[in-house]
């Protein structure tokens, strides 16, 4: 059987060496689909392990509440794309986040009440379509968040106060240090009193940009903005061991102060997931739809190709026939043809679906995911395109009448 293997692979490879442009041309064909499919999953791998480090970083004691969607998949990401906030209607209050306070077993509990507005810095610069963060104090604790200069935002002050940064500073100011000056939001003034430094984290389980938020306290936002909705609720709690429980006593605690209204989600340590992950998940789903219609394509590619060897090498498979080559020992000449060329078609999807996945992280956060899954699945659907496409050659020349193909001469 080894020894048949080998004859078979040496007159494959004799038949590609022959053919060498043509063989590289079909390889291209499969290597494009499987560059598609490897640059999708390891762009998914590396936003999962973004998001994840995000949530090691700040600790595994962290607590995510949520307004449930009741949208359908598709209606949620059309909503996300259609709409400045996160959720349609979100039932979750300022009001929540004191209940929240009371559970034990609670640290720290802070809001997210995310809302797009026009900005306008003394200087007369003006953002038309910032992102505004209604929170308090206890989100740059929660976030294990760090000040270039000024202080966190303090709800006893006489004059709102406001935490900008560092990337929007520049914007508004041109310079990373505006402490003491001040920014009009919806006809109110706002005195910076701090500045984050640079975090460079676009992609992160709060679904906002931090270099490029205007912090204020959720209570003053709302007061001037009737429309503002709770997107999340972040809690710390005291320690890992009773995460859980917490979590617990956290659902059980909003089901009694909402009158028994569930329309939300409380989610802990590894369930906290990117708030638009279904965006993502879409998304990708239609990339690998139209990778597997690159593969189709160059699967047909191979079939068109086999197809044409086995009418140049007509003769030759009637001699083999005539010396004693059965059907199988045929079919199995050209379909492990037809596997070779798919396997380095693979090969070749593989260096470039990683090649430009490093490019890609030149331009974004996004580091390459490396996966010994994603290699897997790279040869194992490089052998299943090469086995669907190269059997029907396979079986038409293991088929063919010895005598008909003696006389055949091309």
């Amino acid at each position: 059987m080894a020894l048949l293997l080998r004859t078979h692979y040496d007159l494959a490879k004799t038949s590609i060496k022959r053919n060498r442009t043509r063989s590289f041309l079909t390889c291209l064909g499969i290597s494009i689909g499987v560059a598609s499919i490897i640059l999708i999953l390891s762009l998914m791998g590396s936003i999962s392990t973004l998001v994840s480090k995000q949530v090691e970083q700040i600790g595994s004691n962290l607590i995510v509440v949520r307004p449930t969607s009741t949208l359908s998949t598709v209606d949620s990401i059309v909503n996300e794309l259609t709409t400045s906030t996160q959720y349609l209607k979100s039932n979750l209050a300022l009001k929540d986040v004191k209940t929240i306070e009371e559970v034990e077993g609670v640290d720290a509990v802070a809001p997210l009440a995310v809302s797009v507005n026009t900005l306008k810095g003394e200087t007369g610069n003006e953002v038309p379509s910032a992102t505004i963060v209604g929170t308090n104090a206890e989100f740059f604790k929660i976030q294990n968040l760090s000040l270039k200069n000024g202080a966190f935002l303090r709800e006893d002050a006489e004059t709102p106060t406001a935490v900008i940064g560092q990337k929007l500073a520049g914007t508004l100011f041109g310079t990373a240090e505006p402490v003491g000056k001040t920014i009009t939001l919806l006809g109110k003034r706002f005195i910076i009193i701090g500045v984050l430094n640079e975090i460079n984290d676009p992609i992160n389980f709060n679904n906002i940009d931090l270099d490029n938020t205007f912090f204020v306290c959720a209570s003053v936002l709302n007061s001037i903005d009737n429309s503002l909705q709770i997107q999340q609720i972040n809690v710390r709690t005291e320690n890992t061991d009773t995460l859980k429980e917490t979590s617990k006593q956290i659902r059980e605690s909003l089901e009694v102060s909402k009158a028994g209204d569930t329309n939300f989600t409380v989610l802990a340590g590894d369930e906290i997931t990117h708030p638009a992950g279904s965006l993502f998940n879409i998304i990708s789903g239609i990339l690998t739809v139209v990778a597997g219609i690159s593969l189709v394509v160059g699967g047909i590619g191979i079939m068109n190709i086999m197809l044409v060897a086995v009418a140049e090498r007509t003769h030759e498979i009637g001699i083999r026939k005539a010396i004693g080559a059965t059907t199988s020992n045929i079919m199995l000449q050209f379909l492990f043809e037809s596997l070779i060329l798919s396997i380095f078609g693979g090969i070749l999807g593989l260096i470039l679906g990683y090649g430009l996945s490093f490019l890609l992280c030149l331009i974004t956060p996004f580091n390459p995911y490396i996966s010994v899954k994603i290699v897997a699945i790279t040869f194992g659907v490089s052998l299943v395109t090469g086995l669907i496409f190269g059997l029907y050659p396979a079986l038409k020349a293991a088929h063919k009448n010895p005598i008909n193909s003696l006389k055949f001469w091309g």
